[in-house]
């Protein structure tokens, strides 16, 4: 195996330590600010139901029965389609498939302002878990184009910076948008948070194909010599974790006992965490408080303590 720090020899291609390094912060400028932009919008159009449910669920006269099962039901879809989304983008190329991910799912979620019946509002949840499913699952994989073994954790972990960082700004932002545009045009102030919210994701969608290489070969911000640095690091890593093939890997992980387990401790963490998510505002506003604004504000705290 070929560590990233380890100097390359491969005729004219030797990389020092620090000239791997500068590659590398290179690529970290210009990927991780864009794949985190990506990922707050896509949290926030996930979970900002919770906050139009404020005043969503008396305008339409919706029970909390309808409400939890039309919140929930997103994740049924977005389970089935993670897979094959992922399949589809190793074809056709990422920047293509984040395109027609964030461009339907931030016109789906927009979408949700004019839902009118449970219906309605359980479709467009479905089919916001179809399109925005392949999303999180593409970008890890997005991530083994660009980083070796040894720096995608930590790479992994800014990019999951994006939970907390909608956490903060997701509830004062929606609190604010059902307070401010309640009434306008004659749309109710959930209506305005949906529309809002959603679509500046297609645009965002827009910016991120503009944006992002598929892989480090198409980079034009990258001289010959860095790629072949970057392609020798990655072929390196490749080989020094070298698995039985892809058929067999995933049947020794099935096979696994510690796979289940781990799955479990995920399912019950993401239990938690969206029952949190769908249901405080609410919690929150049963204690008392009925300014939307207000609300939006005290579940921010609670929200970025929780993570």
């Amino acid at each position: 195996m070929i560590h990233p720090t380890t100097p390359l020899r491969s005729g004219a291609t030797r990389a020092s330590r620090s000239e791997q390094d500068a590659i590398w912060a290179r690529i970290n400028w210009r990927i991780v600010p864009v794949i985190l932009v990506a990922y707050i919008m896509a949290f926030l159009d996930r979970v900002n139901v919770g906050y139009a449910k404020l005043t969503m669920q008396q305008d339409l006269q919706f029970s909390d029965a309808v409400y939890g099962l039309g919140a929930g039901i997103f994740f049924l879809t977005y389970l089935l389609f993670e897979v094959p989304s992922n399949l589809w983008m190793e074809k056709v190329g990422a920047r293509k498939t984040f395109l027609r991910i964030m461009v339907l799912w931030g016109l789906t979620s927009a979408s949700t302002a004019w839902v009118s019946t449970p219906l309605h509002f359980y479709i467009v949840r479905l089919l916001l878990g179809v399109f925005e499913a392949g999303f999180f699952p593409g970008i890890i994989l997005y991530l083994t184009y660009w980083y070796p073994s040894s720096r995608r954790g930590r790479i992994t972990g800014l990019f999951l910076l994006g939970i907390p960082i909608t956490g903060v700004i997701g509830g004062p932002l929606s609190g604010w948008m059902l307070k401010t545009f309640d009434g306008v045009g004659g749309w109710h102030g959930w209506q305005w948070m949906f529309l809002l919210e959603g679509l500046p994701t297609a645009l965002i969608g827009v910016i991120v194909y503009l944006l992002l290489p598929n892989n480090p070969e198409e980079a034009g911000w990258l001289d010959p010599r860095e790629k072949a640095i970057i392609r020798q690091v990655m072929k390196g890593d490749r080989t020094g974790h070298s698995q039985p093939h892809k058929h067999g890997k995933l049947k020794a992980a099935i096979a696994d006992p510690k796979t289940w387990v781990l799955a479990f401790v995920y399912f019950a963490c993401a239990c938690a965490v969206y029952t949190v998510t769908f249901w405080l505002p609410t919690m929150i506003k049963a204690l008392g408080i009925t300014d939307v604004a207000l609300i939006g504000w005290y579940a921010r705290f609670r929200l970025a303590l929780a993570r």
